[in-house]
């Protein structure tokens, strides 16, 4: 089955194919570093995760791009809030992104650019600009783009110049000749960074900076560009207006920057998208701190990347009590499966398969992770069903641990040795519960101690008391463990 991507410009599917059979182009706008990244930053770039291991899965070379913005108001304002120099600033909190991504599962990207290693690349690339009539500098050490001379200005956000002239104005300083114009190129202030260029120093507008680095390390044009649906308008827009501008000769067509667009929809609160200007966000650092990385990364896979999803503590410990089921599981195949031939044929409906005709149809991962459940549904069944395993039995819990592994790997989950998972997962469940795992462990002796005395009034009771405190016993053949409720 051919992959299915829903592209923001066409508005519909449409199958994917690349521009050089084989090899993926692919830049995912990254994060303006002024701030430790949040649940919102955290969904974006786990769905391109799992968007480039599914290609990469189905064969293809993916080269995959995503940068930093290391240059921009924001990070301006920080520093001089803070008195420290704004590159390093961003610095520090690029290298913390860095370490949150890791953590949460996510593969580095084969390019990671910065604004402010590209300087070069954006002064030639808005010279191409002003030399083919598409910006103009005014004079004040500014650079506008002119939107009215790109006929296809507004084509993938689905709006028309009227409609966006009503929201447009013209801010104190500067000298743009229409509205709706944007800077290219912004004239040295005071307290900001400033770099050379043809009409002063100053330093570049956003929207130019991803046209130049997308450019620097894909080419033009690009297969696949991905963003949250609030790039759609103006950045997206104007990355088009600039790139497509730039390329050279021929119809200015939106299609000649990217061919396909990719938007997630947002983490929300109560309704409302999460975001620092807001002020209603959670870093991804603070959650991690108390819930386990891959339950969150089951979390934000859990709802199709174009819809909305709504986070709350709640919906993460169910995340984690599924993780504990899925691990529990693999647990009892491996163990029932061990030594048996999984051999080459396929698991029950072959389940590899089906996940990736799944990822296949727009990358519908929360399709894939009810596949799994009915997977693992099945195959706990089959290792809990009373009398001894046949070889069939242990055969089919053998292969469904590899193909559980293999489905699961494209989503970045069920990838850890389950002892430990499930040791990490208690933990974490511990700590929020506030249970004393030395006294669990006290008690846990007490109790094997009661046992072996055949003392059942007091192993029961101990049981009581440890269920009290939101702790569950599991015996079995090598002895007694437990679990946060």
């Amino acid at each position: 089955m051919a992959i299915q991507i829903h592209d923001t410009l066409a508005g519909k599917k449409r199958e994917f194919v690349p521009l050089e059979p084989g090899q993926v182009r692919f830049y995912a706008c990254g994060p303006t570093v002024y701030d430790h990244a949040h649940v919102g930053h955290a969904r974006s770039y786990v769905v391109w995760d799992v968007v480039v291991r599914h290609l990469r899965a189905r064969g293809y070379q993916v080269k995959y791009v995503r940068n930093f913005t290391d240059v921009d108001d924001k990070i301006i304002k920080r520093a001089n809030e803070r008195g420290e120099d704004p590159i390093a600033l961003a610095d520090f909190y690029a290298r913390a992104f860095d370490e949150d991504m890791a953590a949460l599962g996510n593969g580095p990207p084969d390019v990671a650019p910065r604004v402010s290693g590209h300087l070069p690349q954006i002064v030639a690339l808005i010279e191409r600009l002003v030399a083919r009539g598409f910006a103009y500098a005014p004079g004040n050490g500014d650079v506008y783009y002119a939107v009215r001379k790109f006929p296809e200005y507004g084509r993938l956000a689905k709006r028309n110049l009227d409609d966006l002239l009503s929201g447009a104005r013209v801010d104190p300083g500067e000298a743009k000749r229409d509205p709706l114009d944007f800077a290219l190129w912004k004239g040295a202030k005071p307290g900001e960074p400033a770099w050379d260029s043809p009409w002063g120093r100053g330093r570049p507008g956003w929207h130019i900076e991803c046209s130049a680095m997308s450019a620097a390390h894909l080419g033009e044009p690009i297969d696949l560009h991905g963003g949250g649906k609030d790039l759609v308008f103006p950045h997206h827009t104007n990355e088009i207006a600039q790139s497509v501008a730039a390329g050279g000769e021929g119809e200015l067509r939106a299609e000649g920057y990217s061919r396909y667009w990719m938007h997630h929809g947002f983490v929300e609160i109560d309704d409302q998208k999460m975001s620092k200007s807001l002020g209603n966000f959670f870093t991804v650092r603070d959650v991690l701190a108390k819930f386990d990385p891959e339950a969150v990364r089951v979390f934000l896979l859990n709802t199709h990347y174009r819809n909305p999803i709504n986070y709350s503590d709640a919906v993460l410990v169910e995340a984690e009590k599924r993780l504990v089921y899925l691990y529990e599981t693999l647990q009892k195949a491996d163990a029932l499966g061990a030594g048996a031939p999984a051999g080459e044929g396929a698991a029950d409906g072959d389940l590899v398969e089906a996940c990736r005709a799944a990822l296949d149809d727009d990358f519908n991962t929360a399709a894939v992770l009810g596949l799994l459940a009915d997977a693992f549904t099945a195959a706990n069944a089959l290792a809990d069903k009373k009398g001894k395993k046949t070889p069939e039995d242990r055969a089919r819990l053998a292969r469904f641990a590899r193909d559980a592994r293999l489905a699961g790997h494209e989503l970045g989950i069920v990838q850890r040795p389950p002892a430990a998972a499930l040791a990490a997962l208690r933990d974490r469940a511990a700590a929020r519960r506030g249970v004393d795992q030395a006294l669990v462990a006290r008690r846990l002796e007490e109790r094997a101690a009661a046992r072996k005395a055949k003392d059942f009034a007091r192993s029961d009771a101990i049981r009581d008391e440890l269920l009290a405190l939101g702790v569950a016993l599991m015996d079995g053949p090598q002895g007694t463990t437990w679990k946060v409720e």
